[in-house]
């Protein structure tokens, strides 16, 4: 069974690319997150793409892949819960990433 996931694009006050997520990205979704975050980042036009995840309860390791895929070019704003993941990935080494709640990480 698919989990749910809604993903929506597009720019923030300054024109930059925008990619907004929520619900759960896993293998049964991870296709439609990495075809989102592709058409950000072809768009950006030398802008990082920010790639809000405030609404994310769960990323496995597809969704971790994708956004190593695309560190270079992201700013990724994660639901608190998700920063353990993110650092132990190292992304949070290579990404620029922030939390989007009270840091109790």
């Amino acid at each position: 069974m698919a989990t749910g996931l809604t993903i929506s694009t597009g720019r923030r006050a300054d024109g930059a690319s925008m990619v907004t997520a929520s619900g759960e990205i896993d293998l049964s979704n991870i296709d439609a997150f990495a075809a989102a975050l592709d058409d950000a980042s072809t768009e950006r036009d030398g802008a990082t793409v920010t790639v809000d995840l405030s609404g994310v309860e769960y990323l496995d390791s597809g969704g971790i892949n994708v956004l190593f895929a695309h560190a270079d070019d992201i700013h990724v704003i994660a639901n608190p819960v998700l920063m353990p993941v993110l650092k132990i990935s190292g992304l949070t080494d290579v990404a620029s990433v922030e939390s989007a709640g009270p840091r109790g990480d």
